[in-house]
């Protein structure tokens, strides 16, 4: 996964434990593998929460940079 996405592996293991912490995805250990699925429900819950009380219904896009959107 992390060579697929062009990142150093202990990179990737921090993003997918604050995700694991946050709840938007799971975790099942496969002897000595992790095997990290996401939690959809939870992520439809978080963009639906952001879109309404961040956005305030308006589309919500994206500025090139990547930093911050912009409603």
């Amino acid at each position: 996964m992390a060579e697929g996405l062009g990142t150093p592996a202990n990179t990737l293991s921090f993003h997918l434990k604050e995700l694991l912490h946050a709840g938007l995805v799971t975790q099942e250990r496969q002897g000595r593998n992790l095997i990290y699925r996401a939690a959809f429900d939870r992520m439809n819950a978080l963009l639906g929460y952001l879109t309404e009380n961040c956005c305030q219904g308006a589309v919500c896009e994206v500025e090139a940079s990547g930093d911050a959107c912009k409603c």
